[in-house]
């Protein structure tokens, strides 16, 4: 991506992003970062841009040194530097980084810890490795109980839920979830039903020497893509059609509403809802409700498919990340007669890893 200027000087191309483009005045004028107009202390503007005026041009603009110096027709001049604009652009394709996979997938983004990890190099690479694929795994953590509670502090911050800061995966008489019990789990999302969901889950391994209990991910972006693509009537029904999910135990009711595939204004996917135990779709005419179950149930096919699920069991001190808006997670049952299967979970939220990861970059 290239910023250039016009041969008249009053307008800012770009080329390599959206077919090439003007820049709008505007956009630019609102992004001066000169000390009367812009707060470098909080990154807030002291002033309010409904004042500028509407048909603000620019009157010069001129590129030295990897600066891009405007002269508005408002009077106000400001250099900006050209990465910083590159980047600000760049922003706006975030999701262009994904990288979908399915059951063959050869890179596996895993990691051996080391302490402040979070704080390194090193550590950035497993942020944005986990934003890559929607999950990644730290071998040989402290198995120590709560610990996780001192790593997702480290990475981001953390999510308080009825269950507590951190919960206990293990089977438990009168289990209050499925989850805590020893049958297997088939690929969900967590927590569908509160608002707002869960951005982040990690499950942190303390034991599991029991036989079966292995841990499952699918890519529900990766399965998405390929109903869109193969069946376009059974996707279109899926992100379009709210069904409401909902949880309760004694204490607790909790329900929230969502597509199944839920998709952003450009039509790319914003997240995945799926949760079969705990769905329940509104009533339609019986047409309508045909195609969406047939549509409901080839995708949970293919989320559990061997064509898109991977299969492995957790070591203990093992971390695992998942990005609950993408990636589907389940396990295999296990026999509670022989050994233990202890992990501890916990979430965290998108915008405080979002925040750890751009402060790496610009410390990098």
């Amino acid at each position: 991506m290239k910023l250039g200027v016009a041969k008249n000087k009053k307008k800012i191309l770009v080329s390599g992003y959206n077919n090439n483009m003007v820049i709008h005045p505007m956009w630019l004028r609102e992004r001066v970062t000169d000390a009367k107009y812009f707060d470098k202390n909080n990154g807030q503007r002291l002033y309010d841009p409904s004042k500028i005026k509407k048909n603000i041009k620019i009157e010069r603009a001129l590129i030295k040194n990897k600066f891009l110096n405007i002269k508005f027709s408002d009077g106000v001049q400001s250099d900006y530097f050209i990465k910083d604009l590159i980047n600000e652009i760049n922003k706006n394709s975030f999701q262009k980084n994904l990288k979908l996979w399915n059951s063959n997938i050869k890179y596996k983004p895993i990691y051996k810890y080391e302490k402040n990890l979070f704080n390194s190099k090193r550590g950035l690479k497993v942020i944005k490795d986990f934003y890559k694929f929607g999950f990644s795994i730290i071998k040989k953590t402290p198995v120590k109980k709560n610990y996780i509670l001192n790593f997702a502090n480290s990475l981001g911050i953390l999510r308080k839920t009825n269950f507590g800061k951190l919960f206990n995966v293990r089977s438990v008489r009168k289990a209050s979830d499925l989850a805590y019990t020893s049958h297997a789990l088939a690929a969900h999302t967590d927590n569908p039903y509160r608002r707002p969901i869960p951005g982040i889950q990690i499950l942190h391994c303390l034991k599991n020497d029991s036989i079966g209990g292995h841990s499952t991910l699918t890519d529900g972006f990766a399965v998405v893509e390929y109903m869109r693509k193969k069946y376009p009537k059974y996707f279109k029904i899926l992100s379009s059609v709210k069904i409401r999910f909902s949880y309760q135990d004694k204490n607790t009711y909790l329900e929230n509403w969502g597509e199944t595939i839920q998709l952003d204004s450009d039509n790319t996917i914003k997240r995945v809802r799926l949760s079969p135990r705990l769905d329940y779709v509104q009533v339609f005419k019986k047409d309508k409700l045909d195609q969406f179950y047939k549509a409901r149930s080839l995708f949970i096919k293919l989320c559990n498919s061997k064509k898109f699920m991977i299969e492995f069991k957790l070591s203990p001190g093992d971390m695992m990340l998942m990005d609950n808006y993408r990636t589907l997670h389940g396990r295999t049952k296990y026999d509670m007669s022989v050994g233990e299967r202890h992990l501890q979970g916990c979430y965290i939220e998108h915008d405080s890893v979002e925040s750890k990861m751009k402060k790496l970059e610009a410390n990098s």
